[in-house]
């Protein structure tokens, strides 16, 4: 039965119950600001706030778009009983803004504008639609108010790309009329935590194949919150309403029927029992308004699940530290530095009950326990150097309470690096530590956090030799140094998986480590894994990167024992997935931890024509918090079907599509050859330009002078040119093994937001820059305009920035003027700087405040917990350091890879002779 009583009777003046939205009446697309609230924010309005009203890149106006509440302007879109008491006031959009797309998600605040691509429908226009509706001549369209999608053709070459349109949001979703149940700017999941490569799904599987498009979605479901960001709403009834057949969560692309006592999946079409306590407001104790329910109005929500979700209780956080006190350790500073971040971290470490365990093992030739008893004030060591059986000395006394022995704990990490100061063991027994710490843990779960310094060589497993080989760098084999070199960290880390075990790994190695081999062990288990060559903690920025990245991952909170199962509408199935997890059936990923900010991508196939006018899939997520608590993140998108090619292309989003090919790219290179990972991505792209000469343009099969794409994909190739010049994929006989490795570890993990930088860097002249920029703006620091990735926009007296997220470049032209010198560096002149690693003084000028402002604004604006390396880089200095930061400039032909020009060129030729695909 309903809360409601009695049950809802039928509106005399339309014929429907009041549970039922009216059959014709449109959505509208826009904002409905309550009185004094804010607007909704879009990345147009962002784009001018970094760069400036003066920019050139001007929104469109704002003021066409309807005001005030649905129902204020005509029908009200959707009938409640509360309604006909109270209109209740719009909810501010947390989530579903394409602002929140790639550009979306960098800084919140800025001004509202209307999406890329989105028009604003004149109030007379949707009347007239409306009445159309009413006289039964409406005709199935996709798009609110009956817009379609527009395809709009541009010819690549000799076409100028403005890189800060890269920061404009998705194809607009334009779902058919009536495909929600709220009017809800949250309705659809914002891109930052679900985006599909295709805004527009092909109804038919051949249809698909015709495109040559990947149809895939990359998710993000646990994204941090910047400042001014709305967080995940919380339901803390205990009311789960699921689907009994395919057991999806209602979302707002349900329907109720029956006088709202039942609702019928979005997904499988299965009609449901609306639970008994839906329409009741346990906070208040008395009937409520289910029109209010956050799942009917959020895409993005988070429920607190009753005892029936969990195996066994929640447990508490458990940090175990495994650090590397051999004499590589102690003489690169990263055993103090470690020690030193943690203690300073312990307020930061996620306890809110008190519940919070945490252990310390040394190892180096032998394992070092520390045994720390209720309320003592010190601890004591054990030594255990039988590495071949190894074994816990105290196995119910190593792991404390953080808050019980907090004194003692602290008193340990102050001394911890004065113990082994004057060690002289060279040898690291890192597989028997990672065995002692999961016999540790593996009761509970938690986490294991190994910092090393050396290449583990000693002990019954783990162990692993220096295969570097330079000769088979650049060549077929290269691959082969990508995978792992011993099976032990594959079954071990399957083995951690499976006991909720998620392990870090911080590498700070002057020599090789093998990190394709050590990274095993975050891919399996949902950890996070840093890399740090050269580490010498002597040199601040070294100290202070391993610093910053290491207490950001230990003040961020995670989802423990989480398991992640993607649903789709009847004739879609999940066919391949890309991250760090543990696929542990054929759709259920297994995560130990869900770290913030880290992405999944996910190949989609179609099994079964689909004949519905939309298609919705849903990620949840069961996790366990920090705070204990068992919670279901669950995250919906919506996205209309089509069996028009040409809505296809016109929905493509070229960000996803990057983003899932990046992540093809590095499984390829690792399992098979790198050549065959950058021949993959190459062909695709000719695959999809082929197949729209020949579809979508007059020439057809014939040549042509131009090689044609739609508008919202005509930064593909761009991008695709990046992946083949990234470090993780490019050819080369230059590359480490290792930093190809960790590079790959990147793509692989990256949210889109952090990844599309990182394969197209930013480039800003920092010389000439207007006025403006560097200062603080209404919206916070502005930025300057970004340049087009080529050495033809550096100047020889010029000085740039070039950043991709992991590293920040100050380029310096070798005829800079003595005063430009001086006002960023505090130098007398150009010969007197010095190229490397550099800490940007903050001097007392304008010069010199704008362009600390500039760097601390792009480090603080990405997701994640990385910190930038800042390099000074002279225009005739160090030969390897101009290489690299020249690499970033990925429209420049670089070693074996062609420019952008000359690869639109070599795309052109196989596309004009290529035969109809």
């Amino acid at each position: 039965m309903s809360w409601y009583s009695p049950r809802p009777s039928l509106d005399q003046a339309t014929g429907h119950s009041q549970w039922e939205p009216p059959m014709q009446s449109p959505i509208q697309q826009g904002p409905t600001p309550a009185a004094g609230g804010k607007r909704r924010q879009y990345a147009a309005g962002q784009t001018q706030a970094y760069y400036g009203a003066d920019s050139g890149i001007a929104p469109p106006p704002y003021g066409d778009q309807q005001s005030g509440p649905p129902g204020a302007q005509g029908q009200s879109t959707f009938f409640s009983p509360a309604e006909q008491q109270q209109q209740p006031p719009p909810q501010q959009s947390a989530f579903h803004s394409p602002a929140g797309a790639l550009g979306g998600s960098y800084s919140p605040g800025y001004p509202p504008n209307p999406a890329y691509g989105q028009q604003q429908q004149p109030q007379n226009v949707s009347v007239l639609a409306d009445q159309f509706s009413q006289m039964g001549l409406q005709q199935h369209q996709q798009g609110y108010g009956q817009k379609q999608y527009s395809l709009h053709t541009v010819n690549l070459v000799g076409a100028y790309l403005d890189p800060r349109e890269l920061l404009a949001p998705p194809p607009e979703i334009r779902l058919p009329p009536g495909a929600t149940l709220s009017n809800s700017l949250t309705a659809n999941a914002d891109p930052s935590y679900q985006r599909c490569t295709l805004n527009a799904i092909p109804t038919t599987d051949s249809l698909l194949r015709k495109s040559k498009l990947p149809f895939g979605i990359v998710l993000t479901p646990y994204r941090s919150l910047k400042d001014g960001e709305e967080p995940v709403p919380v339901i803390s009834d205990q009311v789960i309403a699921r689907c009994r057949r395919c057991r999806s969560y209602i979302n707002p692309y349900c329907t109720f029927i029956d006088g709202g006592g039942r609702w019928k999946c979005c997904m499988c079409n299965v009609t449901n029992e609306v639970p008994q306590m839906f329409d009741w407001d346990a906070a208040t104790n008395q009937p409520g308004d289910r029109w209010n329910r956050a799942e009917l109005n959020s895409a993005v929500v988070e429920f607190i699940a009753p005892t029936e979700y969990m195996i066994r209780p929640p447990q508490p956080p458990v940090y175990v530290f495994l650090l590397d006190v051999s004499a590589q350790g102690v003489a690169s500073g990263m055993l103090a530095t470690a020690c030193r971040t943690i203690l300073e971290s312990l307020d930061r470490l996620p306890n809110a009950d008190d519940r919070t365990k945490v252990a310390l093992i040394g190892f180096d030739v032998s394992l070092y326990f520390f045994h720390i008893p209720p309320g003592a004030t010190e601890s004591t060591m054990l030594v255990v150097s039988d590495l071949d059986d190894v074994f816990l000395p105290r196995p119910n006394d190593l792991l404390i309470n953080m808050t019980e022995c907090r004194q003692a704990l602290e008193l340990l990490l102050s001394k911890f690096f004065e113990m082994f100061q004057d060690t002289h063991n060279m040898g690291s027994c890192l597989g028997p530590a990672l065995q002692a710490g999961y016999k540790l843990i593996s009761s509970f779960g938690g986490k294991m956090i190994v910092c090393t310094a050396s290449l583990p060589s000693l002990g019954a497993v783990g162990t692993l030799k220096n295969r570097e080989d330079p000769k088979m760098l650049g060549t077929s084999k290269e691959s082969s140094l990508l995978q792992a070199a011993d099976s032990f960290y594959k079954t071990f880390a399957i083995e951690c998986s499976r006991s909720q075990v998620s392990v870090d790994m911080f590498l700070c190695s002057t020599t090789y480590q093998d990190v394709a081999t050590l990274s095993c062990l975050p891919h399996y288990t949902s950890g996070n894994t840093f890399f740090y060559p050269a580490f010498n903690a002597t040199k601040s920025e070294d100290a202070l990167k391993f610093a910053h990245e290491f207490g950001k991952i230990l003040a961020s909170p995670i989802g423990l024992e989480a398991v992640i199962r993607v649903r789709a509408s009847r004739g879609l199935r999940m066919a391949t997935f890309y991250g760090n997890f543990f696929v542990r059936s054929t759709d259920l990923l297994s995560l130990p931890a869900v770290p913030i900010d880290q992405s999944y991508a996910i190949e989609v196939q179609i099994e079964e024509n689909l004949t519905t006018p939309f298609v919705v899939f849903q990620t949840a997520v069961l996790h366990t918090t920090c705070d204990g608590e068992r919670r279901i993140r669950v995250v919906t998108s919506a996205y209309p079907t089509t069996s028009n090619n040409s809505e296809l292309y016109a929905s493509a989003d070229q960000i996803a599509i990057a983003h899932l090919l990046a992540n093809k790219a590095v499984e390829r290179s690792i399992s098979s050859k790198m050549e065959d990972a950058r021949d993959a991505l190459t062909n695709k792209l000719i695959e999809v330009l082929t197949t729209y000469k020949n579809t979508m343009t007059a020439s057809g099969g014939g040549a042509s002078a131009q090689l044609s794409i739609s508008e919202n994909m005509k930064f593909l190739p761009l991008l695709i040119l990046g992946v083949l010049k990234h470090v993780g994929i490019r050819a080369s006989s230059q590359i480490p093994s290792d930093l190809r490795a960790y590079a790959q570890t990147l793509l692989a993990t990256l949210p889109s937001q952090m990844l599309i930088p990182y394969i197209h860097p930013t480039l800003y002249s920092l010389h000439n820059m207007p006025e403006e920029c560097g200062t603080i703006g209404e919206y916070g620091i502005i930025l300057p305009p970004p340049l087009p990735l080529t050495s033809e926009r550096l100047e020889r007296h010029g000085l740039y920035l070039i950043e991709d997220g992991q590293t920040i470049f100050l380029w310096v032209g070798r005829d800079a003027v003595p005063q430009l010198v001086k006002d960023a560096f505090g130098l007398p002149s150009y010969e007197a700087l010095r190229g490397g690693k550099y800490t940007l003084p903050v001097l007392d000028n304008k010069l010199s405040e704008r362009i600390n402002a500039i760097i601390s604004k792009t480090r603080e604006m990405r997701r994640g917990p990385y910190w930038s390396h800042l390099y000074v880089v002279k225009e005739d200095g160090e030969p390897a350091l101009r290489l690299w930061a020249l690499s970033s400039l990925i429209q420049d032909r670089s070693e074996q890879s062609p420019s952008y020009p000359q690869y639109l060129t070599q795309l052109k030729e196989k596309v004009n002779g290529s035969s109809y695909l």
